[in-house]
């Protein structure tokens, strides 16, 4: 797919950015999994956040497209800063649909300066792909609410200023019963977990949040009652093009990484680069590189021409996740014992790359996704 000449300025930029401020301490964030503020800080003066978001709202004003073009290069410095724009992008895109002019000037507008850290709250012990099972609830208490419950494996939940929290308020009515709450951190009754100690992507900061009747004043809900869960699926497909782009940003660092350790590499008197065998794995690299890529830009461009993109999302999150998987593996393999040993790129690559097949949907349900998708045609 061709670029026009904006989204060609905006990849640049975006590259030049992540190959001088994010790929030189990538492995630093790894190994002590700090939270970077510092570069948060200098993309918001770039507009790397919010990056759909109107401008007369805070943001840059770009399309989906856009979007994906900044996490795949943001990636290919380091997912887990991708990850962060991308956390970023999902709570201000809510905030902008469904938010009062008091919660986007709250919230929104701090947010997209990198002044506040958010948290984006659905996960639960017993809610993961189905969130149909939400434990969490809030409580009519006068003209408020109070929340009680849990959420695990929250994004931010460490160092979040205010979270944004999928829960139940009405009991019988299953997944129409479902609202959302934006809650802040010194509010009474909320406190975090611990700091989870991550496989990959150790620099996103990931815990869990306690709600123990928490009140919530009615400037607390973010959009109409009992439609959370509708207003937490439309953001799904976005979420999901999101996580793909990342992927393919992984995967490219891998290649990158294999092509230039192939041809400096020697054995037997050549490089691994003359070999078949790691040519064809160099091969495989790219073309799954160009298709996932045309997979993600395919997924936004139909959600920016206002169509409904869940069959075309979930095909590029699964495909581009799986070729994360299986790519960094490869490049492990072209590097030999120097790819197991930390501190060699491509060893965190094969890390970080894992969770793309787990989150924003695993990749088992978007093949069932897909599947019934086709099965209905």
């Amino acid at each position: 797919m061709y670029l026009s000449e904006q989204h060609e300025a905006i990849r640049d930029m975006t590259h030049d950015f992540a190959e001088n401020e994010i790929r030189p301490v990538a492995n630093e964030l790894d190994e002590s999994e700090r939270f970077p503020s510092e570069i948060y800080a200098k993309m918001a003066e770039l507009g790397l956040f919010g990056i759909c978001v109107p401008e007369e709202l805070g943001g840059a004003g770009c399309d989906v497209l856009s979007y994906a073009i900044v996490m795949e290069e943001l990636s290919r410095g380091y997912a887990s800063v991708a990850d962060q724009c991308g956390l970023v992008e999902l709570i201000s895109t809510v905030l902008t649909e469904h938010g009062t002019p008091e919660q986007k000037e709250r919230y929104l507008k701090p947010l997209l300066k990198a002044e506040l850290r958010c948290a984006y709250a659905l996960t639960e012990p017993e809610a993961g792909s189905d969130l149909s099972n939400l434990r969490t609830t809030a409580v009519r208490d006068g003209e408020g609410w109070r929340l009680t419950g849990n959420k695990i494996w929250i994004h931010n939940a460490p160092i979040c200023d205010f979270a944004v929290v999928l829960t139940r308020t009405d009991k019988e009515a299953g997944h129409r019963g479902m609202s959302i709450f934006i809650v802040e951190r010194d509010w009474p009754g909320f406190s975090t977990g611990p700091k989870e100690h991550k496989m990959g992507q150790r620099a996103s900061q990931v815990g869990a949040l306690e709600f123990d009747g928490v009140p919530l004043p009615p400037t607390a809900l973010l959009g109409p009652e009992n439609r959370g869960f509708h207003i937490m699926m439309s953001l799904l497909d976005k979420g999901r093009v999101g996580i793909a782009a990342l992927a393919v940003g992984i995967m490219r660092a891998g290649l990158d990484a294999s092509l230039e350790y192939a041809r400096v590499r020697k054995q037997f008197g050549q490089t691994i680069g003359e070999f078949q065998g790691v040519q064809w794995m160099l091969a495989d690299m790219a073309k799954d590189v160009t298709a996932a890529r045309l997979l993600v830009h395919n997924a936004a461009t139909a959600l920016d021409h206002g169509k409904r993109a869940t069959l075309e999302a979930s095909m590029a999150k699964c495909f581009a996740g799986d070729a994360a998987v299986l790519h960094t593996q490869n490049a492990v393999q072209i590097f030999g014992g120097s790819g197991y040993i930390r501190g060699f790129e491509v060893e965190r690559l094969y890390r970080d790359a894992k969770i793309t097949q787990i989150y924003e949907g695993t990749n088992q349900i978007q093949r069932m996704i897909i599947a019934r998708s086709l099965l209905k045609e």
